[in-house]
Parts: structure tokens; C-alpha cells; sequence
């Protein structure tokens, strides 16, 4: 495909391409994590064709005639040439033939621009249907006003005739079924660009796109209360009433009953214009007849300040004895078992920062300028090239091309806005005010950014625009804060936060961060209502296609001056996966190549993949907390599902408070880079790596097929065989570059971290399970990231403290996992000598250290212990190094507790016992019994399994069976450990599979049945809740409402441009709930729940008693010198949580919930809802095990 025919059918030429014609293909594209896609080359519609072979002769022509030019300049000299006429024939009538198709192209380019730069009439009244409403306007209209004050007294009369309420059959049914996708979709893209051109200072083209589609009569269904209101509350702000009446009159035509904000609005702008008394005292009126108090309109409200003082003004007017509600007395939580933490009296101790008030204010400044800028520059890790003339001459061609590509980018820029622009004059909700939101060189700095990360195998259309779109919007946002003068009240606040956390400031009552925060008086944000799925994709689809327009290059990169016609660097392709067809951008291979060799030394991250130089900003709400000034949500999940935010707002602030404060400490704990540990990491990734040991080595370490080409002869069974040979090398060589690129990541932000103190916000999922914002570098990482992580504030180790520090070494190799702690300490003082070659010789020596199951993390607590045993006095050695304290099956022990199953209780060690109990040896011991059973009887299988069944093989599948596993992915697991046998026969292991996840259930059911009856309870009723038609809902221990995000897929489409974008999604609440996976998905979500819940009310006690506590879901970290407090606060909590009724709580939740509907139901439904009522009253019937016992159990969590 020429590179002229190409952009044309990728990314338009000049002005969008028409619809008609033949549709394109559409690309099923999956969900935005996981894509499947085929592979197929762009076909140009006919009408592309023909337009294509128009551009083409016209272009064909301007060559043509530029060599003519070129001749002619080249032939002239003193000489009196004869002039030789035109040629007859063919060629003539070619020639004029171009000439003519040259001159209808130019009268067409003309015509375009004409109609671009034509300035069409914005439509500022509109058509009203009531013929009441319509008189209530025509009166306002009535003669030509003489000055502007009769023009506001005539409107002002006509929004007071407005006012009253409609007759019932006017207003619009309100229908409970739910709206259809489409329609769904179109209001979004309405409401999205209706805030966008508010935002832009764009209302006169919203208000004309709103009169536009009102004054259509089978387009009113697409306007919803809340367009009506944004338009309204954008003329609001601008004090223009006259738009404001227009606007208000319409809502009531289209049927629709004025809300809270549609008063707000109409007050807000009276109040800028300082309007009559008598309509304000009308407007008053009618609120409050529709049952809304003035009151309300400050405290159910979110508004700015000026926001605040135009109302007031009006309601003052109207009403002088009016006074704003005062501020109610912040609540305090009153949960159970929250009591103690927020009790003012009794012991407190929160922990300080070991920085002065002066350095976290530097720190503070280094962050904003962080989050100000469009992204961080880190310095790659990665071996540096010699500078040779080609890598210079490369880098050279790179920096010139970039050059070019900026300015064409801001060409397209512009052209693709006066488009939209027009477009949008025609009364078409377009992009335009999206592309407004930031500055032309923020787009094609952003742009040039998303070119450079492209990676070579190119990335999914869906996932760059997924990308795009959201950068957009979170820029914006930071933006907007700089605008409204944000960042300097921040500043001021947050220096006065840091008089809590700081080492040499005190305050008069120590308290929680969220608790000072709130305390310094409310901080105004900017209010930005999330974009839906459908509007980023829009939005970032239409950034790439720009890309692929603007971005070419010669063909011959060694002499580009040669290069006549450029090429696109980036193609658009399809390429099958799985079942599924998606579209890749992918990039010239030149262009990679030449990438490849200027080997650019730097790696460019957003700001929110980069740790925090600054503690975060304590979590207040659920959309207020982490970073300075860059959005983060509480709750994550997938871009455009909006049901947890909306459960969060909600509830009660109280009722959040215990997961606000757990992750603010969280993310208050100062971090820094171990960095004798980082330098010799460094030096194996930079020699080949090592798979050993998880440092990925180089793609050019990959395995070589044997042969590249059959030879000559070769059979079909052999070229199969090494076409598949092919295929192994080629994933296992992709596979390779994947890890090595994640690992460049982390190290490289290792190396910028260096020497630094950082912080790690936090969030959390769903299910209250809690995680760091920043992606590649943190202690939820592998080994290696783990071992580089350091708490920046040391502790001492006290007279307890190096023996931990020992345990837990001895921990972290899996030599003795069955021993008792006080044989742990007794094998580390054996391997001392081993352990001091370790630290002082990791590379060079003995390398013990190697074989442990956690090798980087056992060099560096070698390294810990060889300096505290080396140091005068180890009891005073301040030990940076987190020691952790493991759950033991923890997912078990919360079954256990909840049924008092003393059975279960002891497997999992729940119980007191002098050695550590081990689940998975004990199920295997189990299975083996019963298949030395089978086999004794003669069954195959079982005598075939002999000597085979091991901890590893049970393991996974016990560990993920009170998740939530099937006896399908119960036998996938097993199989793949039988695989990994290289003794065990390969023919059986479809058929041991099978036999052995049967004897693994039988055994588990044996071991834990009050677990498995737990199971079925929870199970049977997510089943019958998901078949009334609801998602399941509970509210944890600690007050976090929980809603499942299962729903039956819904498509998103994208429509337009190079590719129609599917998105498929069962995140959708307004669609059905899945019922497979809600009742499958219910068990294990309700036990992470209890994890996170007993995680959170850990780290609240060890708080508030000054330790540094983080965790890995069910792995606790301190300083060495507090593992005795933390395993005491561990225990009590997981006591006092169990010690709730939990199940009962939950039962009477759901039953009043989903068995307490007030509508009419079919017997159906009936019958369901009575069959529910049933099963939650049936709870499980519960054993004697005592929970007081998990206080004096040692293995509980070690």
C-alpha cells in the first residue's frame, strides 16, 4: 500500500470521511484488560477509493509539475532554444484530462474552507412545544424592548410564569425500565460535551446544541435534567439570565420537574445580577412547594465559594433574616470495633516522621513541581552505548524528524478543531471543547510522548486510546486546580499538616492525619464528574488517528533528501487473537530501528507510576486523598463504572473513616532504596542477567531455533516440527523483552529513588483489599523489588530484635518452615559463618544465599545481620529492614473462626501447639491415605500416583479453594505440577488430574465442613439475590459498603475514523447481574473482605501505639524491635473481629435489602424472594472451637 493511499484510509486526509458507503469492519476488541483480535489489512470503502484516486492525480500533478520547474531551470542557458508544442495524441488528452480532475479538486478544497471559515448563526432562542410555555416567552418578546433593564423585567416576568408547576399529563412518563445502551451512550457524549464547553468558556456553542436538539421533537428523549442544568449552570457563573430563562423554560417543555440545582442555578445567576425581589421570592416559593428547603442548597450541595456568595445574595435579598446553616460538629465513629480507636482517653502514641518540618517542606515543593509537569524523566539503567557516528548520526535524524512532527502535529491540531468546530455549529455534539481543555503544545507534547513509548510489536487501538483519554482528563484537572488558585491554598494547608507528621514540631493533640486535616477547615477542589468509557475512548481514538496523520518520514533514512513521497511511521493493522479481532497501531519498522539505535538514555513515566517525594495528602472522601493535585480514585476499578462511587457517596462520612485512616497510614510510611543492594542487581542486569534469580536477561539471550529455513527436501512433518520450534522461540524471545522491560522499570526508578525518602500512596479495591497507587516500584512486587524496599526511619533493634531479625532470615529460605521458632533461631546461629559469606561476598563466595526461596530478600537480610551482630552493641543497631509475619492459610482461618471449627482451627493454626501446623502436608497425607486405598483395590490410576503426591502438588489448589475455585481450575492447577514431574508418566496425567482434584475436595470437605457449609450458604445466596435481578451488596465489619461488579456483557462502540472501536464490558450496572459470577465470585470476595477488615483494625491499633506498620494483604511488615507488639495487636483484633456476629449481621443485611421490596412483583419473583428470606434465616450451624485460644497460638501468624 503506497504511503499516499495509506494515510488516506487510516486517518482522513484534510477533513473526516463521509459515512456513506460500505461500513467498516468492526473490531471486536474485548476489555480494556484483556484484548483478542484477528488479523486483516484496512480496506478502503469505494467512496475512499475514489477519493483516494483524486488526491492522488492532484498530488500526481504538483510532482509533475514541480520537475517541469526543475527541467526548465536546469535547460536554461544563452542559447535561443526553439519551444517545442505540446504532444498530440493520448498524451494530450491526458494532460488535460489531469488538468481538469486538478481544477474540480481545487474548486472542492475551496469550497471546504469556505464552509469551515463561515461563521454560522448559534440558534439562542428556542422552539417551545407547550403552547402555555411558548405564550409565557412570546409575551416576554413582545415589542422591542427599550433598554436592557424592561429586557430583564420581561424575562424575569416570563421565568416567574415558568415557574408553577405543569398539569401531570405534561410532564414526561417516568418509565422504570432501564435505558437502551445506545441511547445510554449518546446522552453520555451529550452530557460530557455539554460540561466540556463550560468548562472551556464555550456556552454559547452548548447552548446552541441544546436549542438545536430541543427544538427536534424526537430528539428531546436524548436531554436529560442534568444537560438542562449544566447549560444552566454555566450562564449561571456568567450572570447571563436571558440565556438562563431560555434554558430554564425548556427543561420545564421537555416535561422535566426542576431539581435541587436547576434552583441553585436560577438563584445563583439572580443573585450575580442582583435581580428583583419579587422573582427571587417566587423562585423561593416554588422550591420549597417542590419540597426543597433553601437550606439544602448549602448543605446538599457542592459549590464554590463565589458559588456560595452569589446564592447568598439572592436569598438575603429576598429573605434578610436568612443566615447559612452552620457547620455541623464533625461525627465521630460509633462501630463497635473502631471504639478504642478513636477513644480520646487511654494510652496514645501516634508515630512521627524522623524529617524536620523544614526538609518535608522542600519535599512538599519537589512533589508539586513533580505533579505540575506533564511527566518524569528517569535515567535508564540500562547499559550505555558507545557513541559512534551511527548512533549520533541517529540520534540527529530522530531530533530533526521530531521537529517536523511537532509542527505538522499542531497543523492537524488545528485543522481537526475548526472542524469540529463547524460541525458542532451545526448542533452535533463534537470533541471540540475537549480539545480546548489543554493548549495546543500540551496535545502535541503528549502526543510526541505517546509516540516514543509506542513499543515495536505496536499496541492495541483500544489501550492507546484508553491511554489518551484519560491523560487528557487528569491534565485538565490539574490545570483547573492552577487556575482557581488551588495550589496555593494547598501549600498553605498542607504546611500546616506537616506540623503533625514532622520530627521537631509538636501539636496540641496528637490525633489522625485525617483528623488534623479536616481540622484546618475545608480545602476546595475543583468538582470534575467522571467521563464515561465511551467519551475517553472518543476522545483518546481521535488523539491517535491525528498521530497517525502527522507522523511520517522519508523513505530512505540514510539520504531522506532523496525521498520524494514520505511513508507513515505508524500503520494500522488487525491481527487475530484467540477468537477475537482487534486493530494494532503499529510502527514503522524504520522507525523502530532507528529508535533502537539512538538508544535514548532516558525513560519517560506519568506521575502517578512514580512514589511520592512527599507524605500523600490523608484520604477525607471517597475522591479526595493521595496525590497533591492529580485525581485518584478511593475505590479502583475499570475507567467508567461508577457503582462504588456511588455506594461510597452514600453512606455516612463516619462509616468510611476506619478505611480513610488505615490507608493514609499506609501511605505515610517513608520508604528508601537499599542501595548496596540495588548496585549489585545492577551489575547482573547489566551482564546477561540471570533467570535464577529473577533478573530477566537481555532478548538477545532468547533461544535460537536450530534451523532459521527448511533445508531443500525437507518433509511436511519435519517443517511443521520446525515451524513449531519457530513459534516457541519467538514467544519465549517476547516473553523474555516483556520481563526485561518491566525490570528496566523498576530498577531505573530504583536508581532515581537513590539516596531519597519516598512515600507510596495507597487505595483499595472492592473488597477493601488495600494497594499502592504507583505500579512498578512497590513492596507488592516480587522478591527482587522487596529486597531493594527499606523503611526510611530505623528503629533499634532492643534486647529482642536481632533474634527476629534471625527468624526471619531463616523464614525467607523455606529450609525449616515446620520447625519451631526456637529451632529457627538455633539453625541461624548454625549457618552464621554462611550468612556473613553471603553479605560480604554475594557474588564472590559461597553463595548460600542463592538457594533460598527467596534469594534477594535473604542477601539483604544477610547483609542486616551481619552488620547488627558486627556492631558494638546490637541491641542499640538501628535496622531499617521490614520483618514480616505471615497468615497461615489465612483465607482458612477466617472459615474456621466464623464456623468455631476446632478441627479446622488446628490445621491452620488457629490453636496453641508447639510446632507449626501444615495444611497443605496434611491434605496431601490425607489424599495419599485414600489413594493407597483405591490402589489396594486395583485402580490404576492410584497405583500409578505412588510416591507423587507431594505438598507442592495439593498446595495451590488448598490455598485457592476457599477462594472460590472450581474442581475445572482445581485440575488445571494439578495438572500443572504433574507436568512438572519429569518421572511422572506423561500419558496419566489427564487422568490423575482428574482422580487427584477429587481426592483433594473429598479431603478438604473431611477437614473443614463447617467451611464448606459456609461456602454453600454464601454461595446459594449470591444465586438467588443474582436471579431477582441484583448485584450482591453486603457492608464489612468496619462500615465499607461492597457491591460484586458482575453484570452480563454490554457492548461499547466507538464508531468512525481508521476503526470502529467494541468494548465489551460486564461492569455496567445498569444491565443484568451475572448470575455465574456473582454467586461464584461471592465466598472468596466475602472472606478478602474479613482479610482487609482484620488488615485494617492491625494497622489502626499499631498506630495509634507509634509503630510503622504496611502490609501485603495477609503479610504484616515492622521493624524487627516491634514484631512482640505487633503479634499481640494481630491477635486481639482478629479476636475481637471474629467475636462480632458476622453472619448473623450479614443475613440481616441481605434479607433487608433484597426481601424488603416495596413493588409489585409477579409470583415468580415471589417465590424467589420468599426462597431467599429461607436460606438466610438457615444459617450454618457453628462448632465450640474457643477464639480466645488464637491469642496464645505462635503460628497464628509468624
Amino acid at each position: 500500500m503506497s504511503a499516499l493511499r495509506w494515510t488516506r484510509g487510516a486517518a482522513g486526509f484534510g477533513r473526516a470521511l463521509s459515512s456513506s458507503g460500505r461500513r467498516r469492519p468492526t473490531s471486536e476488541e474485548g476489555t480494556l484488560s484483556g484484548l483478542c483480535s484477528s488479523r486483516r489489512s484496512s480496506a478502503a470503502s469505494p467512496r475512499e477509493q475514489d477519493v483516494q484516486k483524486e488526491w492522488g492525480h492532484a498530488e500526481l500533478l504538483e510532482v509533475l509539475e514541480a520537475r517541469v520547474r526543475q527541467l526548465r531551470a536546469e535547460s536554461m542557458s544563452e542559447v535561443m532554444v526553439k519551444k517545442v508544442p505540446p504532444p498530440k495524441g493520448d498524451s494530450s488528452r491526458w494532460t488535460q484530462k489531469l488538468e481538469a480532475e486538478r481544477e474540480v479538486h481545487r474548486k472542492r478544497q475551496e469550497r471546504f474552507i469556505d464552509q469551515q471559515q463561515q461563521v454560522l448563526t448559534l440558534q439562542m432562542e428556542p422552539r417551545i412545544w407547550s403552547k402555555k410555555l411558548a405564550g409565557c416567552l412570546q409575551q416576554s418578546q413582545k415589542g422591542a424592548p427599550r433598554s436592557q433593564g424592561e429586557e430583564e423585567q420581561r424575562l424575569a416576568q416570563a421565568l416567574k410564569a415558568a415557574l408553577p408547576k405543569l398539569s401531570p399529563s405534561t410532564l414526561a412518563e417516568t418509565k422504570a425500565t432501564a435505558v437502551e445502551a445506545s441511547i445510554l451512550l449518546l446522552q453520555q457524549k451529550f452530557l460530557a460535551f455539554f460540561e466540556c464547553c463550560a468548562i472551556t468558556d464555550n456556552m454559547p456553542l452548548a447552548h446552541h446544541v441544546l436549542v438545536t436538539q430541543h427544538n427536534k421533537c424526537d430528539k428531546q428523549q436524548l436531554l436529560t435534567l442534568d444537560m438542562y442544568n449544566t447549560v444552566m449552570l454555566g450562564w449561571a457563573r456568567k450572570g447571563s439570565f436571558k440565556e438562563l430563562v431560555y434554558v430554564f423554560i425548556m427543561l420545564k417543555d421537555a416535561g422535566l420537574s426542576p431539581n435541587l440545582w436547576s434552583y441553585a442555578a436560577a438563584l445563583q445567576c439572580m443573585g450575580r445580577r442582583d435581580q428583583g425581589v419579587h422573582i427571587i421570592q417566587r423562585c423561593l416559593k416554588q422550591m420549597t412547594e417542590e419540597g426543597f428547603q433553601p437550606q439544602q442548597l448549602f448543605s446538599d450541595l457542592v459549590l464554590t465559594e463565589e458559588e456560595r456568595d452569589a446564592l447568598l445574595r439572592a436569598l438575603v435579598k429576598a429573605e434578610p433574616a436568612f443566615r447559612v446553616p452552620p457547620q455541623a460538629p464533625d461525627p465521630v465513629n460509633t462501630s463497635t470495633l473502631l471504639k478504642e480507636i478513636y477513644a480520646r482517653e487511654g494510652p496514645q502514641s501516634y508515630p512521627k516522621l524522623h524529617l524536620p518540618l523544614e526538609t518535608l517542606q522542600d519535599l512538599f515543593h519537589q512533589q508539586l513541581q513533580v505533579e505540575l509537569s506533564p511527566s518524569v524523566c528517569v535515567q535508564s539503567v540500562e547499559k550505555a552505548p558507545v557513541l559512534t557516528k551511527e548512533v549520533l548520526e541517529a540520534r540527529q535524524t530522530l531530533k530533526a524528524l521530531q521537529g517536523q512532527w511537532e509542527v505538522e502535529l499542531l497543523r492537524v491540531l488545528r485543522h481537526t478543531k475548526a472542524t469540529m468546530a463547524y460541525q458542532a455549529r451545526e448542533g452535533q455534539p463534537t470533541l471540540y471543547p475537549f480539545l480546548c481543555l489543554l493548549s495546543e503544545e500540551e496535545f502535541v507534547s503528549m502526543l510526541m510522548q505517546a509516540l516514543r513509548l509506542l513499543p515495536a510489536q505496536g499496541e492495541p487501538l483500544l489501550h492507546l486510546a484508553h491511554d489518551l483519554g484519560l491523560r487528557v482528563l487528569n491534565r485538565h484537572l490539574v490545570k483547573k486546580k492552577q487556575e482557581t488558585n488551588h495550589v496555593q491554598k494547598l501549600g498553605q494547608h498542607y504546611s500546616q499538616y506537616l506540623r503533625l507528621l514532622a520530627s521537631d514540631t509538636q501539636v496540641e493533640a496528637p490525633c489522625f492525619p485525617r483528623e488534623y486535616w479536616e481540622s484546618l477547615g475545608p480545602l476546595e477542589t475543583p468538582k470534575q464528574h467522571p467521563w464515561s468509557v465511551a467519551v475517553v475512548l472518543h476522545l483518546g481514538k481521535q488523539l491517535a488517528e491525528m498521530l497517525v496523520q502527522a507522523a511520517r518520514m522519508p523513505r530512505n533514512l540514510a539520504a531522506p533528501q532523496a525521498s520524494c513521497h514520505p511513508i507513515p511511521v505508524l500503520y494500522h493493522v488487525y491481527s487475530f487473537r484467540s477468537y477475537r479481532q482487534i486493530g494494532i497501531l503499529k510502527p514503522h519498522p524504520a522507525f523502530s530501528q532507528l529508535l533502537e539505535t539512538a538508544a535514548e538514555s532516558t525513560l519517560t513515566f506519568e506521575t502517578t507510576e512514580v512514589p511520592m517525594l512527599c507524605p500523600p495528602l490523608p484520604w477525607t472522601s471517597s475522591h479526595t486523598g493521595a496525590y497533591l493535585l492529580t485525581p485518584t480514585k478511593l475505590m479502583r476499578a475499570t475507567e467508567g463504572v461508577t457503582q462504588h462511587q456511588h455506594l461510597l457517596e452514600r453512606c455516612a462520612p463516619t462509616q468510611l473513616h476506619g478505611a480513610l485512616d488505615t490507608l493514609t497510614q499506609l501511605g505515610n510510611c517513608a520508604w528508601r532504596v537499599n542501595g548496596r543492594l540495588l548496585d549489585l542487581v545492577l551489575q547482573i542486569f547489566r551482564d546477561k542477567g540471570c533467570s535464577r534469580l529473577g533478573v530477566p536477561p537481555p532478548r538477545s539471550e532468547a533461544p535460537q531455533p536450530a534451523q532459521q529455513r527448511p533445508p531443500p527436501g525437507a518433509t511436511p512433518v519435519h517443517k511443521a516440527e520446525l515451524r513449531k520450534e519457530l513459534s516457541r522461540c519467538l514467544k519465549a524471545a517476547r516473553e523474555m523483552h516483556s520481563l526485561r522491560i518491566e525490570a528496566l522499570y523498576r530498577l531505573s526508578l530504583a536508581q532515581y529513588l537513590r539516596n531519597r525518602v519516598f512515600w507510596l500512596p495507597h487505595n483499595m479495591d472492592f473488597r477493601g483489599r488495600t494497594y499502592p497507587c504507583p505500579p512498578h516500584f512497590n513492596h507488592l512486587g516480587g522478591d527482587l523489588v522487596r529486597a531493594l524496599l527499606e523503611f526510611a526511619q530505623g528503629r533499634p533493634l532492643g534486647p529482642r530484635g536481632l533474634d527476629w531479625l534471625k527468624i526471619h532470615l531463616v523464614n525467607l529460605t523455606g529450609l525449616k518452615k515446620r520447625d519451631s521458632l526456637r529451632m529457627r533461631l538455633a539453625f541461624a546461629d548454625e549457618v552464621m559463618e554462611e550468612i556473613l559469606d553471603s553479605a560480604d561476598n554475594p557474588l564472590t563466595g559461597r553463595k548460600w544465599w542463592m538457594d533460598a526461596d527467596e534469594p534477594w530478600q535473604t542477601l539483604a537480610c544477610c547483609m542486616e545481620v551481619a552488620q547488627a551482630v558486627r556492631s558494638p552493641d546490637p541491641a542499640a543497631y538501628v535496622s531499617h529492614l521490614p520483618v514480616h509475619q505471615d497468615g497461615s492459610c489465612n483465607g482458612l482461618q477466617h472459615y474456621a473462626a466464623l464456623g468455631r471449627d476446632s478441627a479446622g482451627a488446628a490445621s491452620v493454626n488457629l490453636m496453641p501447639s508447639d510446632l507449626p501446623q501444615d495444611v497443605y502436608r496434611e491434605v496431601a497425607a490425607q489424599v495419599e491415605q485414600l489413594r493407597q486405598q483405591d490402589a489396594d483395590q486395583g485402580l490404576r490410576v492410584a497405583q500409578v500416583l505412588k510416591g507423587f503426591i507431594t505438598r507442592k502438588v495439593v498446595k495451590q489448589t488448598v490455598m485457592t479453594v476457599v477462594y472460590g475455585v472450581t474442581r475445572y481450575g482445581g485440575r488445571l492447577q494439578i495438572e500443572k505440577r504433574l507436568r512438572e514431574l519429569s518421572n511422572f508418566p506423561q500419558e496419566f496425567v489427564w487422568e490423575a488430574s482428574h482422580y487427584l482434584v477429587r481426592l483433594v475436595f473429598k479431603s478438604l470437605q473431611e477437614m473443614f465442613s463447617s467451611t464448606r457449609a459456609i461456602q454453600h450458604w454464601l454461595t446459594e445466596s449470591a444465586n438467588l439475590i443474582s436471579h431477582t435481578g441484583w448485584p450482591v451488596e453486603w457492608v464489612t465489619p468496619l462500615g465499607i459498603p461492597i457491591i460484586q461488579p458482575y453484570h452480563r456483557e454490554a457492548k461499547i462502540q466507538v464508531k468512525g475514523g481508521i476503526q470502529s472501536i467494541t468494548l465489551t464490558s460486564s461492569m455496567d450496572f445498569s444491565q443484568k447481574p451475572n448470575t455465574l459470577k456473582q454467586k461464584n465470585g461471592f465466598p472468596p470476595n466475602f472472606i478478602h473482605s474479613l482479610d482487609s477488615s482484620h488488615m485494617m483494625l492491625t494497622a489502626l491499633h499499631c498506630y495509634r501505639k507509634g509503630l510503622t506498620f504496611v502490609s501485603v494483604h495477609d503479610c504484616f511488615w515492622t521493624h524487627a524491635a516491634d514484631i512482640p507488639v505487633m503479634n499481640e495487636v494481630c491477635r486481639e483484633q482478629f479476636v475481637r473481629l471474629h467475636s462480632q456476629p458476622i453472619l448473623e449481621d450479614l443475613a440481616k443485611f441481605l434479607e433487608k435489602r433484597f426481601c424488603s421490596v416495596s413493588r409489585s412483583l409477579k409470583p415468580s419473583e415471589r417465590a424467589l424472594i420468599t426462597q431467599l428470606q429461607k436460606t438466610l434465616q438457615s444459617l450454618p450451624q457453628t462448632g465450640t472451637f474457643d477464639l480466645r485460644q488464637v491469642m496464645k497460638s505462635t503460628y497464628f501468624f509468624s
